[in-house]
């Protein structure tokens, strides 16, 4: 078969790619820009790109006709705290109109569980985007699904981060509120389960694990299986934005981010039947079961995709790949140097760079750079990276985004996603001659960036001067 996937770069979207591709079915990869298709050179001969931004205008003529089903997997919740709803309910408009002339017979939507009446605005959004695509010209099958949990999920982050770096948590309110959280891999089950299933056209079911809990008792729980001990005092009032700033500076999220889920986490998420598990013959995990796993990916360093990886864990939301050329005028540069005798080892140290291998020298400055960024709105250092050893061009790298890694040429383009008044790139590249070039690029916006420069300057000559000598070493 053919199918649409869209939100590809997604957490979702990265792992259900190769499920699909593994069954056997042509698959077309939609996103906004094909640069930032973080997957492998295999993969990407096995499917077709097309770039289609469903906030702009329609150019149906970019899809072919001959589409057999497809999954819809775009939100924009991370990316406003004000405007998510519209744009959602665009993007499902649009996607409509780019499948009219197509032959599809089903559309996948993954949703969440909307059983309240009184509903937060982000799972209002979904609700509004589920009727938006029911008026669409084929059969849809919505899975309403409630928190998922798998590494690299938001939802998991977040749960680690707390529980790793604070034993002792004075919580809001909400942590009493009562969810159903759900395992990756029984999500992908279900995605995968309904394709072309006429059984499932046209419906809407919820998708849940076996596990009906509070969130204080997720935490419990994930401190109990990773046997560390922790201490949960809730207070009786937290206001939202209080709740949002706390979940900003303690976890790796986004403060929008943090601001939607925190809204959300007020209402409970529990669902209301269990006839697609009936359908489809299969029995969801537990809660503790989906931790466990989580952690055999991460200790084996086989996380598939997280969601830091994506745009909406970033400052820049769109077009980031207008950076992939470093200016050469109107900036200030650092350039370093050096001879090196193993080019492949030296090519290792650099693809390795950031996380907990850190920055080779002065680390403890990177990290206080990293709390200012924080302090400031930035994204800090918390993102880390997914995959020790491996890095594909959009990949967040700490407080920076990868623009080009290419390995055969031994170049690796890093682009500053840290506040800073201007705008800063870190390139590593090993020429002909066994030669490192290290060059940090800043491009100032006005005369604060120029001070912001100056300043920087002490710190820059040992920083980028021990980075270098250390790599190089």
């Amino acid at each position: 078969m053919r199918i649409l996937l869209t939100g590809t770069n997604g957490y979702i979207g990265m792992r259900l790619l190769p499920l699909l591709l593994d069954a056997g079915h042509e698959v077309i990869c939609c996103v906004r820009n094909k640069n930032r298709l973080s997957i492998d050179r295999e993969t990407k001969s096995r499917v077709s790109i097309v770039e289609i931004d469903f906030l702009k205008t329609p150019d149906p003529s970019v899809l072919p006709a001959d589409i057999d089903a497809a999954y819809y997997l775009i939100h924009s919740m991370s990316s406003s705290t004000k405007d998510f709803d519209k744009q959602e309910e665009i993007s499902a408009q649009n996607f409509n109109t780019y499948l009219e002339n197509t032959n599809i017979s089903q559309v996948i939507y993954l949703s969440g569980i909307v059983n309240e009446k009184n509903l937060s605005k982000h799972l209002w959004s979904r609700k509004n985007v589920e009727e938006t695509l029911y008026k669409g010209n084929y059969n849809l099958t919505v899975l309403r699904s409630g928190i998922i949990v798998g590494s690299g999920s938001s939802s998991f982050e977040i749960i680690r981060d707390l529980c790793e770096k604070l034993p002792l948590m004075i919580t809001p309110k909400w942590v009493n509120t009562k969810t159903q959280p759900i395992a990756i891999r029984d999500v992908l089950s279900f995605m995968t389960g309904v394709l072309v299933n006429e059984k499932c056209y046209n419906q809407s079911f919820d998708i849940s694990g076996p596990d009906i809990l509070t969130y204080k008792e997720m935490l419990y729980l994930y401190a109990k299986t990773r046997r560390i001990r922790l201490f949960i005092f809730t207070l009786p009032v937290m206001t939202p934005r209080l709740s949002s700033y706390w979940l900003y500076f303690v976890t790796s999220t986004s403060y929008k981010l943090a601001l939607n889920l925190v809204d959300s986490m007020s209402i409970p998420v529990i669902a209301n039947d269990t006839r697609l598990q009936e359908v489809l013959n299969l029995a969801p995990m537990s809660y503790v079961r989906a931790l466990e796993l989580a952690f055999i990916k991460i200790e084996q360093n086989q996380v598939v995709s997280s969601w830091k990886d994506s745009m909406i864990s970033g400052r820049f939301r769109k077009d980031i790949q207008k950076f992939v050329t470093v200016p050469k005028r109107g900036c200030f540069k650092d350039r370093k140097k050096i001879n090196i005798r193993d080019s492949k080892s030296v090519l290792d140290r650099i693809w390795a760079i950031g996380g907990d291998t850190g920055w080779y020298y002065g680390n403890w400055m990177w990290k206080i750079r990293g709390y200012i960024d924080k302090f400031f709105g930035g994204v800090g250092l918390r993102r880390g990276r997914t995959h020790p050893h491996k890095i594909s061009s959009g990949d967040a790298l700490d407080f920076w985004r990868v623009l080009v890694a290419d390995k055969k040429n031994m170049r690796l383009l890093l682009f500053a996603e840290m506040k800073v008044p201007g705008e800063a790139w870190l390139e590593f590249d090993i020429d002909d001659n066994n030669i490192l070039h290290q060059t940090a690029t800043f491009r100032p916006k006005g005369i604060w960036g120029r001070i912001y420069w100056y300043l920087m300057i002490p710190f820059h000559y040992f920083i980028f001067g021990g980075m270098i000598r250390r790599i190089a070493s």
